[in-house]
């Protein structure tokens, strides 16, 4: 069957020139091309992503066309006009694909907004709802390395698409030839003829504003006489992170000159991630050469950002995104219950897997803690929750992989408002004689001291999916007693929806959708 797909992609005329020496260089290897046509992309929640190539399992144009084809078709499935809001980030082919994307949403009547340049997530998020379109389409691979492209798309509320949405635009894909299938405009044509339209500054210049109106202490910055240094890390994030510092009063900003620039190529961090040391090396030299109080980098679609703070002693900590989580929330609800500006029944939302501690954080300033699955969308899909019935009103969500989201203008993650916050925090505290790092050792004698660790284990390809399945299914079926020398006190099987007591042997229900996690409560308050 892949042998066959293969050979039809081989007949085509490709009108992606580099697809077409990717097919010649693998004829008679057949692992080759087994792992190019075996499988298809899934679109899942998150849409698809994968390494760039040729192949039904790899990102390029023709993946890009059907996926939109399959969206298309499903926002026509109801009568009406319908719009898609598109943007893209600094990765190899982005632009290209958002083009893609809006050339095939022009051809089947949907209008396009695109961005006239790239712009990060919460742009795309907030672009969705400004211009009151029906779905949103945002190209990016997050922090993954170069190689990886994707297509994140996006529901009329600016959230991530929910699972009954994914399924059914990847039901309509399964029945969209890859070739013959995909309806496609020219991209200059559609343009003149109001079929795409690029966003307009009056939507960025907006996005700025509800970004800035978030501010706790507005002003606080511009006598704080903070000193920066920022990297985009080569992404999206550069023009609208320093823009809104500007707006706020930081002026002192130097920028990593090697990672300014966007570029897909990555070329001083082959992983693109702010949760590492490595990608924050250069940033971390500049810090230390200019006296920085904070170092800053956005990954490449600037939805997550990643800190080291100026310690007492002269040196830099780095925060993790637990600690940046937590931070921003007490500062927050501080900063709210001193102005007088915390609204009624506040709701903060975090995922199972981030800290215990903003728990505590949240109970103590008298705030509703949510628990949902891993994946900004959950914690979307709790604004529209409160906004739907009326009960609650949400304040700060974080994950513990750096994502943060102060309000609702938009409802994924953002780096360019928890960059803003975290220099009004550290502009507050300084005021106060200390420094970011400070706050957070205060807040561990305040509340107790917690410590995490991420350890992530990748496993590729068809054959590393069935590993990954394995290990999972044996863990599932044989709960451990202990893990690192701490008790299991009780396992639950979120995919089963399932808390089994390991003591009683009483089992209860979790209250969360079904996903593929395990998670032990230890004993002493541990858990993996």
């Amino acid at each position: 069957m892949y042998m066959d797909e293969y050979e039809r992609w081989l007949a085509q005329e490709l009108d992606d020139a580099d697809l077409r020496p990717e097919l010649l260089s693998i004829q008679g290897l057949e692992e080759e091309i087994k792992d190019r046509f075996a499988v298809e992309l899934s679109f899942g929640t998150a849409g698809l992503r994968g390494v760039l190539g040729a192949g039904t399992n790899r990102m390029n144009v023709y993946m890009v066309r059907k996926a939109t084809q399959g969206l298309a078709n499903y926002l026509l499935r109801t009568p009406g006009e319908k719009s898609v809001a598109i943007s893209y980030d600094s990765r190899i082919k982005s632009d290209v694909f958002a083009r893609e994307a809006a050339c095939v949403l022009a051809a089947n009547g949907v209008k396009a907004w695109i961005y006239k340049e790239l712009m990060p997530v919460p742009a795309l998020s907030f672009a969705t709802r400004f211009l009151k379109c029906d779905a949103g389409i945002m190209v990016t691979a997050s922090h993954n390395p170069a190689k990886y492209n994707g297509y994140k798309a996006y529901g009329p509320d600016g959230c991530q698409m929910t699972e009954e949405a994914a399924g059914a635009v990847y039901e309509e894909m399964q029945s969209t030839d890859i070739f013959t299938g995909v309806k496609r405009a020219d991209f200059d044509e559609a343009l003149a003829q109001g079929k795409i339209a690029y966003i307009g500054q009056d939507v960025v210049d907006a996005l700025y504003a509800a970004i800035e109106a978030c501010a706790v202490r507005p002003g606080i910055c511009k006598t704080a006489g903070l000193k920066l240094v920022y990297s985009p890390l080569n992404g999206s994030g550069n023009v609208p992170v320093r823009h809104v510092l500007a707006d706020i009063g930081i002026t002192d900003v130097t920028v990593v000159p090697e990672q300014e620039h966007p570029d897909g190529n990555f070329p001083t961090c082959p992983y693109p991630n702010p949760e590492i040391r490595e990608a924050l090396a250069l940033g971390l030299a500049l810090a230390e050469q200019t006296g920085a109080d904070l170092m800053l980098a956005t990954d490449p679609d600037a939805d997550r950002v990643g800190i080291a703070v100026r310690t007492a002693g002269g040196g830099y900590q780095l925060l993790t995104g637990n600690e940046v989580g937590v931070l921003l929330l007490d500062y927050i609800c501080a900063g709210r219950m001193e102005q007088g500006t915390m609204p009624a029944a506040p709701v903060a939302v975090k995922s199972i897997v981030s800290t215990c501690l903003a728990d505590e954080v949240a109970k103590h300033y008298g705030v509703e803690c949510r628990n949902v699955l891993t994946g900004f969308k959950w914690i979307g899909q709790q604004v529209l929750k409160n906004e739907k019935t009326g009960r609650g009103t949400y304040l700060f969500g974080m994950e513990e992989s750096y994502g943060c989201l102060i309000g609702t203008y938009a409802r994924d993650k953002d780096a360019i408002s928890a960059t803003a916050a975290l220099c009004e925090a550290a502009a507050y505290y300084k005021q106060k004689g200390m420094t970011l790092w400070d706050a957070m050792v205060a807040m561990y004698e305040k509340y107790g001291y917690y410590k995490d660790a991420v350890k992530s284990i990748g496993l590729s390809g068809i054959e590393g999916l069935a590993k990954i399945q394995s290990i999972m299914e044996t863990l599932r079926n044989n709960t451990p007693k202990e893990v690192g020398g701490y008790k299991v006190v009780s396992a639950r099987d979120y995919k089963l929806d399932t808390i089994k007591d390991m003591a009683s042997g009483e089992v209860k229900p979790t209250g969360l959708p079904s996903s593929n996690v395990l998670y032990y409560d230890l004993n002493d308050g541990a858990w993996i």
